[in-house]
């Protein structure tokens, strides 16, 4: 399990006003759910400093990785300790296949990596360093989906999913 930092003022707005003064508060279980993870299996603890204790069982890896990203990814959120575990719905913690990993410059256990977006980076230049080839855009695309909707949006502090 791991504790993964996020940029904190970056990300989706879901806490809080945004700037046309309209409630933005959802709980995170909807949140992911709307980026298409279901949250059923998962708990969520909010501590103090920015950080969301995820708790619970996925199904796999890849909606492990995805689930820690889109919660990170809320602006507010600096950290997500992942606690995470994959096995069956309804298995316990332990019962299931856990993946070790550290902070988010290791990813050890992560069967992707992470990168975070800079300003003036694009799917394609960030494939061009990641991959040495700006055309292997779509995989990192298809790899953040449902999170990206479009490759032409991305935002600086966004944390993207690079398969590896």
């Amino acid at each position: 399990m791991g504790l993964f930092d996020f940029v904190r003022n970056a990300g989706k707005k879901i806490f809080g006003k945004d700037d046309d003064k309209q409630d933005v508060t959802k709980p995170l279980s909807t949140h992911l759910r709307e980026h298409g993870i279901d949250p059923s299996g998962i708990q969520f603890k909010f501590e103090g400093d920015g950080t969301v204790v995820m708790t619970g069982v996925v199904p796999d890896q890849e909606t492990r990785e995805k689930a820690v990203l889109v919660v990170g990814n809320v602006e507010g959120v600096a950290r997500v300790d992942d606690r995470l575990w994959i096995g069956a719905k309804g298995s316990a913690p332990g019962a299931g296949t856990t993946v070790e990993h550290g902070s988010a410059g290791s990813q050890t256990g992560w069967s992707s990596r992470t990168y975070t977006v800079k300003s003036g980076d694009t799917l394609s230049k960030i494939a061009k360093e990641m991959y040495g080839d700006a055309g292997k855009y779509p995989q990192i695309f298809e790899a953040n989906r449902p999170m990206l909707k479009d490759p032409d949006e991305i935002y600086p502090g966004q944390v993207l999913r690079i398969p590896n």
